[in-house]
């Protein structure tokens, strides 16, 4: 029988970490990057949309792609629910702004330096 080298090691899968931070590759606990990191970088495009899937009829305009994260995202939000003088929430790394306001969204976005794009439609 052929001698086992205890070197390398063939783990393929295991829990003992538990969830890991899809960034740093860390525990979750001991995650190194936080609220720093942006939800996603993307293709450096800011989308916009118009939803009402799950609203009862009621329209939204969702902001997607902006590179922020966590603080800086909800500081715009509120710079542009200012703009627009509606509501509206900051989920998943998305901005929503009750009703449909992409062409202000759009002028104001550009303001700033983003790329812009109305998708859907």
């Amino acid at each position: 029988m052929a001698k086992r080298d205890t070197n390398s090691s063939r783990l393929v899968y295991s829990t003992d970490g538990g969830r890991l931070c899809p960034q740093c590759h860390r525990p979750s606990t001991q995650c190194a990057c936080g609220d720093q990191a942006p939800a996603s970088l993307g293709d450096g495009i800011v989308r916009i949309r118009r939803e009402t899937k799950g609203r009862g009829g009621k329209a939204v305009s969702v902001v997607e792609g902006v590179p922020l994260a966590g603080a800086e995202l909800k500081a715009l939000a509120k710079v542009l629910k200012q703009r627009c003088g509606v509501g509206g929430a900051v989920k998943d790394g998305c901005i929503e702004i009750q009703g449909d306001q992409r062409a202000v969204l759009k002028e104001a976005l550009e303001k700033r330096g983003y790329t812009v794009k109305l998708s859907g439609g």
